[in-house]
C-alpha cells in the first residue's frame, strides 16, 4: 500500500480501505491490519481521522533546507589539535552499532562484490612475475590507462603517466600535502571540512586557515579572496578542499565558481589539492566537472578513489598530479613503495569488462532514494527548528539542531543505544559546529533505520 501512495495511485486525501475491507481482502486478522496502518501512520504516510478511518497524508513539511548558520573563522593561520577528538569519536567504545549513521562508507550491499571477486581471480591470473616485483612502484599500467579514459570522457586530457596510484585517496591527499609544504606552513581548508584533512595538517606540523563554506555552493570565494589578500606576504602553500559533494556538507560548487576558484588560487601561486572522491556519486544526469577541468598552470592535484563508489576494502586511489607526478611518485616510493598489485589488477579487469557505469547508475539511484527517505525521516522526527541540507550527490546529510542542542552529548547518548553519528566539532579546527551533525544515508532504508532516526530525534530534544 505504501508503494501505491508513493506511485500516486492513492492520492493525498483519499480514504484507505477500512480495517474490515482490508482484513477480508488480505485474508489476515484485524490486529495485523491495525499494525500495518499504525506503521503507515508512524511513517507519516497516512493520518487517522476519528470515526472516519485512515487517509493518505500530505508530504511532511521538511525542516528548513538551507545552509547551517555560518561562523566566521579567524583569519590568522592556527595550529590544529583535532586528532584526539576524532579518535575518541570514531571508536565505538565497545558498543554494537545497528544504525551506522556515523560511518564513512555506504553499505557493502550496494557494491558488486561477486563481480569484483571474479575480477580479482582473473586479474591475478594475468599477473607476471615482473609485475609482482620490478613493476611495483609504478602501479598497474592498465588501471592508470582506464582512469585516464574516464577523465577523457569528461573532456580532460590526462596521460596515464601523470597518474600516481595510491593506497586509497587519503594517501594521495597526504602525499600531495607533503610535496607542497614544510612544517610551519599554512594551508587553506574548508570550515566545516573533512576531519582527515585537519588530522593531516596536525600530523605534519602545519597551520590551518579556515575558509567559511556554504552548504549549497561550497567554499565562500569572497572570504577566500580576503584571506589570500591578508596573507599575501606569507601566502599559504596549498588549498585542500572538496569542490563536489563536500564532506560533511554535501555542497556542490557550480562550474563558474570552480573556474573562479582555480583562477584566484593561480593568481596567488597557491596549488589546489582537490579531494574529489565522491565525483561518481552525482544524482544529476551529467557528472560535475572537477576544478581540474579549469586548470591553467598545472597547480591542481586531483585526487580520486574507488573506495566510495566501487570497492572500499581494495583501498585503491590516485592523484592526477601533472608535472608534480615524479615528485609524488618518489614520495610514494619512500613511504609505502606500492599499493596492492592484486587489488589494482582486479579493478583494471573490472573496468575493462564495461560494467562500471551500469553499477554506478544503480548506486546513484539507490543513494538518491535513501537520501529522500532520510530527509523525510528527519522531517518527521527531529525537533522543530532543525535545519538540513539536500545534497545533490554523495551520501552525507548535514543537520543543524535548534539552539541549545549539543551534538557531542547526542553522540554519546545515541551510541549507548547502538546508533552512531558524526558530531560537528570533529569537522572544525576550532571544534565549532557544536549543534551540527553529519548523518550517513548510505544504508538501504529499512524500518530499523526509521526507528533509529525517530530515537535520535527524541534524544535531540534533550541533548
Amino acid at each position: 500500500m505504501a508503494a501505491l501512495m508513493v506511485g500516486g495511485t492513492l492520492r493525498v486525501g483519499e480514504r484507505l480501505p477500512s480495517i474490515r475491507q482490508t482484513r477480508l481482502a488480505r485474508g489476515c486478522s484485524a490486529a495485523t491490519v491495525f499494525q500495518a496502518y499504525y506503521l503507515l501512520e508512524s511513517r507519516g504516510l497516512v493520518r487517522a481521522a476519528p470515526r472516519s478511518g485512515y487517509f493518505v497524508a500530505p508530504p511532511p513539511v521538511p525542516p528548513t533546507i538551507s545552509a547551517p548558520t555560518r561562523s566566521q573563522p579567524p583569519a590568522e593561520a592556527r595550529p590544529v589539535e583535532v586528532s584526539e577528538l576524532v579518535f575518541q569519536l570514531l571508536g565505538s567504545g565497545g558498543h554494537e552499532v545497528h544504525a551506522p549513521f556515523g560511518s564513512a562508507f555506504p553499505s557493502p550491499a550496494l557494491f558488486p562484490l561477486e563481480r569484483l571477486r571474479c575480477a580479482l581471480v582473473a586479474g591475478s591470473r594475468k599477473m607476471s612475475p615482473a609485475q609482482l616485483t620490478t613493476d611495483l612502484p609504478g602501479g598497474h599500467e592498465e588501471l592508470r590507462r582506464q582512469i585516464s579514459l574516464r577523465y577523457l570522457r569528461q573532456g580532460l586530457s590526462i596521460s596515464p603517466d601523470e597518474i600516481v596510484l595510491t593506497n586509497g585517496a587519503l594517501e594521495a591527499l597526504n602525499l600531495s600535502l607533503q610535496a607542497l609544504t614544510r612544517p610551519g606552513d599554512a594551508v587553506l581548508v574548508e570550515s566545516p571540512g573533512f576531519y582527515a584533512a585537519l588530522q593531516s595538517i596536525e600530523r605534519l606540523g602545519l597551520r590551518a586557515i579556515e575558509v567559511p563554506t556554504d552548504a549549497l555552493e561550497g567554499a565562500d570565494l569572497d572570504s577566500l579572496a580576503a584571506l589570500l589578500q591578508q596573507h599575501q606576504h606569507s601566502p599559504p602553500k596549498a588549498c585542500w578542499l572538496m569542490s563536489s559533494f563536500q564532506n560533511p556538507l554535501g555542497s556542490l560548487m557550480p562550474p563558474d565558481k570552480k573556474r573562479a576558484l582555480v583562477a584566484m588560487l593561480n593568481a596567488h601561486g597557491v596549488p589546489l589539492i582537490e579531494d574529489d572522491v565522491y565525483a561518481e556519486l552525482h544524482f544529476a544526469a551529467q557528472p560535475a566537472l572537477p576544478a581540474k577541468a579549469f586548470e591553467q598552470d598545472g597547480l591542481v592535484l586531483h585526487c580520486g578513489s574507488f573506495s566510495k563508489c566501487l570497492a572500499p576494502g581494495y583501498r585503491v586511489g590516485w592523484v592526477a598530479a601533472g608535472r608534480l607526478a615524479p615528485t609524488l611518485q618518489r614520495l610514494k616510493l619512500s613511504s609505502s613503495l606500492s599499493g596492492s598489485w592484486p587489488a589494482q589488477a582486479a579493478l583494471a579487469e573490472y573496468l575493462q569488462g564495461g560494467g562500471f557505469d551500469h553499477h554506478l547508475r544503480g548506486l546513484r539511484a539507490a543513494l538518491a532514494q535513501q537520501r529522500d527517505a532520510m530527509l523525510a525521516a528527519v522531517a518527521r522526527h527531529f525537533p522543530a527548528g532543525t535545519r538540513m541540507t539536500r545534497p545533490q550527490g554523495g551520501y552525507f546529510l548535514w543537520v543543524e539542531l535548534p539552539e541549545g542542542c549539543d551534538s557531542l552529548a547526542l553522540h554519546a547518548q545515541a551510541l549507548a543505544e547502538g546508533i552512531s553519528l558524526a558530531p560537528g566539532p570533529m569537522f572544525s579546527a576550532r571544534r565549532e559546529f557544536g549543534r551540527c551533525l553529519r548523518l550517513n544515508y548510505g544504508q538501504p532504508w529499512a524500518e530499523g533505520l526509521e526507528r533509529a532516526v525517530a530515537r535520535l530525534g527524541a534524544l535531540a530534544r534533550t541533548a
